[in-house]
């Protein structure tokens, strides 16, 4: 009678570490080496994970799904990393006093980030722009604030209002403007799947709101392409 493979048979037979050690894996780079606590969590999640591939009708066991779980866990981590980084921290380490009082644009920031109704990505673009009122923050943390704001499980309107809330909460400038363009998986590959929908949420403060030349000033800049 042949011998029915176990999931440890598996494991061994294609040299992979079980899942109580959590190497990273060849082809998972961007993982760094995780500590005790980050390997109960991976533990945690690849076992939901693996529950998941028997509800589907899979077998998890199985050579090609054998390490699934453990990517998918590693993966979910990575891309919910946000839970685990204060935006506003991020702002404060790069504030600088200026009298610059124009508006500053940082445009085409490229998001990533999961819908919280259906775990399924949306993807595109936030404009972000504010008009200082003696201080200024590195440009590049502006990119940063959206990044970690999308790393979490969202809704689109929700993040624009995140992204304008810790720039006034940290600068207190004379006005913020977020707009933000993205395309949704779950309109795109399930329910309605319409293929080209694009989703604009906007949020804004101060003169973006009591300016009309300043909030016409901000959309013109951001779809000016040339």
């Amino acid at each position: 009678m042949k011998h029915a493979k176990t999931p440890s048979d598996i494991l061994e037979n294609n040299n992979i570490t079980s899942y109580s050690s959590f190497s990273a894996c060849a082809d998972d780079e961007c993982f760094d080496t995780m500590d005790s606590t980050e390997n109960r969590i991976v533990e945690q999640l690849s076992g939901a994970v693996t529950t998941l591939l028997e509800g589907l009708g899979e077998d998890p066991y199985r050579e090609g799904l054998v390490k699934t779980p453990e990517r998918v866990a590693k993966s979910l981590r990575f891309l919910t990393k946000g839970y685990r980084q204060n935006p506003e921290e991020l702002l404060r380490k790069a504030v600088f006093t200026e009298s610059y009082d124009e508006m500053v644009l940082v445009k085409d920031i490229e998001l990533f980030s999961m819908c919280e109704h259906h775990m399924l990505p949306f993807f595109g673009k936030a404009h972000v722009a504010y008009i200082p009122d003696g201080k200024i923050v590195g440009l590049s943390k502006i990119a940063r604030v959206v990044e970690v704001y999308a790393r979490r499980l969202q809704v689109q309107e929700r993040l624009t209002q995140q992204i304008r809330d810790a720039i006034v909460d940290v600068l207190n400038p004379k006005g913020v403007g977020v707009v933000i363009e993205a395309k949704h998986m779950c309109m795109v590959m399930r329910g309605v799947e319409k293929q080209n929908s694009t989703t604009t949420t906007s949020a804004m403060s101060g003169e973006f709101l009591s300016s009309e030349s300043t909030r016409s000033e901000f959309l013109r800049l951001i779809h000016n392409r040339s």
